[in-house]
């Protein structure tokens, strides 16, 4: 009887082993997949993957002589009724000098709209390098009929960019916005019922 009890209790452990080992499993894959897209995101950042830009707070440490040739690109989608393009088409500045330019934007409808920007920089590669300390992008852009204004973007471009292999020769870099509309935020039926219920004084 002795033998078959700690048999028991040998299956017993080893189940409870399994278990243990499945539900940390299970708990890892959840895991991992809930940080996918803030690492994918991170890795972006890091990396430049997909022509994505870094954000600085401030200039770059030291100014090179090197001169690097920056273009401008924009484009709204046919659902953003604006008129958009920037102000400079191509800048030429030092690897590691700050430099602000702006983009002019006018809502050519007879309606307000909403709309953001996206923005990517080619070559891709050169994302890592290409350092934003302003930008509008990512951030809700409101115009009133036939509103129009300037939105800056103050920016370098990191003397590291030389030490990069995969780079090769120095390019010429294009920063490229894009405007989606954004859709106006809806008055729950609630609250928009509230809103219109008599308050019962005279």
């Amino acid at each position: 009887m002795r033998e078959t009890g700690g048999q028991n209790g040998g299956k017993l452990r080893r189940f409870r082993l399994t278990a243990f080992g499945c539900a940390a499993f299970v708990c890892g894959m959840l895991g991992a997949a809930y940080a996918s897209v803030p690492l994918y995101q991170l890795f972006c950042q890091v990396t430049g993957y997909g022509g994505t830009t870094q954000r600085s707070e401030v200039g770059a440490s030291h100014v090179s002589d090197q001169m690097v040739k920056v273009r401008f690109d924009s484009n709204a989608v046919s659902s953003v009724p604006w008129a958009f393009q920037p102000n400079e088409r191509e800048i030429t500045l030092r690897l590691g000098e700050t430099r602000q330019t702006s983009y002019r934007v006018r809502n050519t409808s007879a309606h307000e709209v909403t709309a953001r920007a996206t923005f990517n920089v080619t070559p891709l590669l050169a994302g890592a390098y290409f350092n934003k300390i302003q930008c509008f992008c990512f951030t809700d852009q409101t115009l009133k009929p036939g509103e129009e204004v300037d939105m800056p973007v103050v920016f370098f471009v990191d003397p590291a960019i030389l030490d990069d292999a995969d780079v090769g020769t120095l390019p010429t870099i294009t920063l490229s916005y894009t405007f989606f509309p954004v859709e106006p935020k809806k008055t729950p039926v609630a609250d928009a019922a509230s809103e219109t219920k008599p308050s019962g004084r005279l």
